[in-house]
């Protein structure tokens, strides 16, 4: 028995072809969900769009600070392993989920695979960072997505035979669904599409503490993006954590907040001049992909948007110092640029006057990581 543990928006992503692997070989599975996302389009919109198997188990812990919600997590799974003593239990990325399931599974000796080890943004203020560092320690399999990874293990005193390549299961899901995403009828549904053809927009994704969690850094990067929105529409999927610090910092007005999903949506928010971003509640899988595959620009924060970016050939700027994916950066689409908002704009405005130079797509990149990873835990177990 596989436990799969899922506990934020990547995490499904991720978990969807793997679930189809198991389905394949005829593993025994379950999914378990930590409740870390709690928001319905962050969580459950993605099972629905996914066509994954509702979850097992719901453990429900809901937001905190890092030390409640991983105790949380950590006492409501290690009741559930108790119980179900499953033969392994996967981890995928880096948040609390994956640190917490990962600790306790590995006191109770039960062998833990990473999905996703080995990124490194080599900053140890990110908690990410920490919780990536841990679950490498603890796990038995590591699967990577890139040889930067690999590299990484080695260094940390991972013994090699611990380390698989294996491939991006994100891209598994995203080249599944892309097609499929693209008739979700999103661009339609916000007056993108016009004269036979998509008018030129920039998608938004922010909600990393460091950009949203300080008033003034907020403001000056709201300032920028609603500059860019008086060159091109700018859509921004808004983050929950991000919507609030807006309306705690007296930054609501910064956006123009419009519900796309009411019946009345009135599409005369993307026309006119000048404009401020246009904010949304958060979307689902196909609605979000079919909005990144089709921008000319997409501004994020986000770790797995750099490589679906990537992926799709759209030019990404990451408002961080650092990125845990250099491999975006040297073979993909990806600009690091942090967050100043000179940075921001200079980058924005060159790529959307002179575009920029196709890249290659980085190696085991190819709809095949899953297939990898199930082949090697058969053989395994």
């Amino acid at each position: 028995m596989v436990f799969l543990v899922a506990g934020a928006r990547p995490n499904f992503m991720k978990l969807y072809p793997i679930v189809e692997e198991l389905m394949k070989e005829k593993m025994k599975y379950r999914i378990i969900h930590t409740g870390q996302h709690y928001d319905k389009e962050m969580s459950d919109a993605f099972f629905k769009d996914l066509g994954l198997p509702e979850p097992d188990i719901h453990l429900g812990i809901g937001s905190g600070t890092h030390a409640e919600q991983t105790a949380q997590i950590m006492i409501a799974f290690e009741k559930v392993c108790i119980k179900e003593r499953p033969d392994l239990i996967m981890v995928v990325g880096d948040v609390n989920s994956t640190v917490a399931c990962a600790l306790v599974a590995a006191k109770l000796l039960i062998p833990v695979a990473h999905v996703e080890a080995g990124l490194r943004s080599f900053d140890r203020t990110m908690p990410e960072e920490i919780n990536r560092l841990l679950t490498d320690q603890i796990s038995d399999f590591l699967f990577t997505t890139c040889e930067d990874a690999n590299r990484n293990l080695i260094r940390e005193g991972i013994p090699e035979e611990k380390i698989h390549f294996v491939g991006n299961v994100m891209i598994d899901t995203l080249l599944k669904h892309l097609e499929m995403a693209k008739k979700s009828g999103m661009i339609e549904r916000l007056g993108l599409a016009r004269d036979g053809g998509v008018i030129a927009y920039a998608l938004i994704t922010l909600h990393r503490p460091s950009n949203v969690d300080d008033p003034r850094t907020l403001k000056k990067i709201f300032g920028v993006l609603n500059e860019i929105a008086r060159k091109i529409p700018v859509i921004f999927p808004v983050h929950p954590r991000t919507l609030k610090r807006l309306q705690e910092f007296g930054l609501k007005g910064q956006i123009n907040y419009v519900d796309v999903s009411a019946a009345n949506f009135d599409k005369s928010c993307l026309d006119g001049r000048p404009l401020r971003v246009v904010g949304i509640p958060p979307l689902g899988y196909l609605n979000f992909l079919c909005l990144m595959s089709k921008a000319a620009l997409v501004i994020t924060d986000s770790g797995g948007i750099q490589e679906e970016t990537t992926i799709l050939g759209v030019p990404c700027l990451t408002l961080r110092n650092n990125t845990e994916r250099p491999v975006t950066v040297r073979e993909g689409t990806n600009f690091v640029v942090g967050n100043d908002a000179r940075r921001i704009k200079e980058k924005a405005l060159d790529i959307l006057e002179n575009g920029i130079r196709r890249r290659r797509i980085p190696k085991y990149w190819d709809g095949k990581a899953a297939e990898r990873i199930v082949k090697i835990l058969t053989k395994s177990f």
